[in-house]
């Protein structure tokens, strides 16, 4: 019998009421003196009380200011209580929060700006001025700024502003503002806009109704049981939606605490989480790797923390990771910002290695195609993932002001995801890879994700990426190609040797690059499609063969 995700329950079983706006005045109501935020690298302790009450001061400010129901907030800036209060302002007054990454500039920049029409800005004082250099391409599509004092230079980069003829004035007014005390938004009324990494054309934004925010955080704190007992601690950006509705608006649901880091440090996270008795915590990518890799202590098992939410987990330290920092449970999910998380792994259970998860049947329909014509490919076999809500409202609208891309994904009823997986005669589901990036090597296919993943348990290996790269004699086949990025010294020739019984002999790696660093999106992630062309004419790749050969 094929096994399914049953835990999945939110915890109002009335959808009309899944709402930012909803959340934090219920939660302000029964318990406003118990503390929410803490965001230390500020020295700043927020109650639910004052969170709602900071939230209804930023959306009584925008709205006073000309903001309209609907209308995109742009908010770039490091995470901080600001950005936080500024995030659940726009819920509450009915707006629409469009974070942006902090490493975006010139034409990235200007492509989200103009994409979701912003008309209103909040932004670090540290990166004001790239709005400046966009003046011109801008026009007067921007009415207003709110300056986040990140480096004590607020009052500069608002004259600034002014100079460059926009509205500007310091974040901290908004907290001057009367509070905003105006109708709860719909359900279905858009919330937010995530942008997508861009990493074959221009990034897209993902448009997402509150009911489908609110359902993805639900998703969150039922895979990690967290409870108003619990702390969960986010250090990735919160630009992103990870640290958002996936660690801050479940510890709101839930009535816990959650504590925001500045950014991530490998070297400092067990400390971390002793500052705060954390209990949950996220990884993504590589970071469960960096914080492997950091130097053994007597007393890593002195911390709290109960569970890890790693997408994705890295498999080959998994066991070791959980022994040696005293953690419960390792959970994991399948999913994107379009359609929420239709896959994700019981609480406690053990996983065969590599499995994402069991589908949320009783919320999303799910099917493996074959992406040149749609039809379902037979279990075990690989093929394009596809998902379909059961429930209105818990995916997105679509792409923001981009129909054609919306049409393109959205076809015979089904989202598109353009990932490989697999399934299993029990029902555990398996990343393999993007359908674009998946490598056919002499009738194989293989999965870059896994041998990465294999790759990186060597100690010497802080970075790596695999691709595929033409074969020289099978046409239409690919030979593995990894471009690592050492850490200490390291030889093609030990990388194949370390591969020798962790990896299929058809999957190791016939050419080896060592980079640097490895190119990336400014929302970090790997652009494989640069590596693949650097290698058209790098003259610094180790060939496996050739090598034999000599």
């Amino acid at each position: 019998m094929t096994r399914v995700y049953e835990d999945l329950e939110p915890t109002d079983p009335d959808w009309t009421r899944w709402t930012g706006a909803h959340v934090l005045r219920r939660q302000a109501a029964e318990r406003g003196d118990q503390v929410y935020l803490i965001a230390p690298e500020e020295n700043v302790t927020i109650t639910y009380a004052q969170l709602l009450e900071g939230a209804e001061r930023v959306a009584g400010g925008l709205r006073a200011a000309g903001a309209a129901k609907g209308d995109r907030v742009l908010i770039m800036a490091r995470n901080s209580s600001r950005f936080v209060l500024t995030w659940y302002g726009t819920a509450v007054g009915d707006l629409v929060e469009a974070p942006v990454n902090t490493a975006y500039e010139g034409e990235f920049l200007r492509h989200q700006v103009q994409l979701v029409q912003a008309k209103w800005v909040v932004v670090d004082d540290t990166l004001a001025d790239r709005f400046i250099a966009l003046r011109e391409q801008l026009g007067n599509q921007i009415e207003a700024f709110w300056v986040i004092n990140d480096s004590g230079d607020v009052d500069a980069a608002v004259q600034r502003l002014q100079q460059a003829g926009w509205r500007a004035y310091p974040w901290d007014v908004l907290q001057e503002a009367r509070r905003y005390d105006g109708p709860e938004p719909d359900a279905r009324d858009l919330t937010a806009v995530f942008f997508t990494s861009g990493t074959t054309g221009l990034s897209k934004g993902v448009a997402m109704p509150n009911a489908q925010m609110n359902f993805f955080a639900e998703i969150t704190r039922c895979l990690t049981r967290f409870t108003e007992h619990d702390t969960w601690m986010a250090v990735t950006p919160l630009f992103h939606g990870n640290a958002q509705y996936m660690a801050l608006y479940p510890a709101l649901i839930a009535g816990g605490r959650a504590v925001i880091r500045s950014k991530f440090s490998a070297s400092r996270w067990v400390d971390q989480l002793r500052e705060h008795d954390v209990t949950v915590t996220n990884f993504l990518g590589v970071m469960m790797d960096f914080v492997y890799k950091q130097p053994r202590r007597a007393n890593d098992a002195d911390n709290k923390l109960r569970c890890v939410f790693a997408a994705p987990t890295a498999w080959s330290i998994l066991d070791d990771f959980k022994k040696r920092f005293g953690i419960e449970a390792f959970v994991e999910v399948y999913g994107t910002t379009e359609t929420s998380c239709p896959i994700l792994s019981p609480y406690g259970e053990e996983r065969p290695p590599g499995a994402a998860g069991l589908n949320a049947a009783k919320w999303y329909d799910v099917i493996i195609v074959d992406p040149e014509t749609d039809l379902e490919v037979p279990v075990g076999q690989v093929g394009e993932f596809c998902v379909r809500p059961r429930h209105p409202w818990i995916s997105s609208l679509g792409y923001y002001n981009m129909p054609d891309k919306t049409v393109e994904v959205w076809r015979n009823m089904w989202f598109h995801t353009g990932d490989a997986v697999r399934r299993d005669e029990e029902g555990w589901y398996y990343f393999v890879d993007r359908i674009k990036d998946a490598i056919r090597r002499r009738g194989e296919n293989i999965s870059c994700y896994e041998v990465e993943q294999a790759l990186l348990a060597h100690p010497a290996i802080k970075e790596c990426a695999v691709i595929g790269v033409p074969a020289d004699s099978e046409a239409g086949e690919d030979e593995v190609m990894a471009v690592i990025v050492p850490n200490g010294e390291l030889t093609a020739q030990e990388v194949w040797d370390f591969s020798v019984g962790r990896i299929p002999p058809f999957a190791i790696p016939r050419y080896i690059r060592f980079r640097a660093d490895l190119p990336r999106t400014p929302s970090e992630k790997i652009q494989r499609n640069v590596l693949r062309e650097e290698a058209k004419t790098a003259t610094d790749i180790f060939d496996r063969e050739a090598l034999a050969k000599a």
